[in-house]
């Protein structure tokens, strides 16, 4: 959420683009520490495919975002 806040503030497109790629980075690594979560059962199965569907979400928002400025 912070990099998306701070690529809304940026001073260029380019920097918006940046942070939101950081953003989107983010959610990769929160897949990866769930998989890791729940290979070591410290999460069910169920939260497991909740969560992992949030982030697969936002990822997909963020694209969006970025294509989204990309065409500005």
């Amino acid at each position: 959420m912070s990099n998306i806040a701070e690529g809304f503030e940026s001073r260029t497109q380019s920097l918006s683009i940046e942070r939101l790629g950081r953003a989107k980075a983010s959610c990769g690594e929160v897949r990866s520490q769930l998989y890791l979560a729940y290979n070591r059962q410290y999460v069910s199965g169920e939260v497991f495919e909740q969560t992992l569907a949030q982030a697969e979400s936002a990822s997909r928002l963020i694209h969006g975002l970025i294509r989204y400025t990309n065409d500005l």
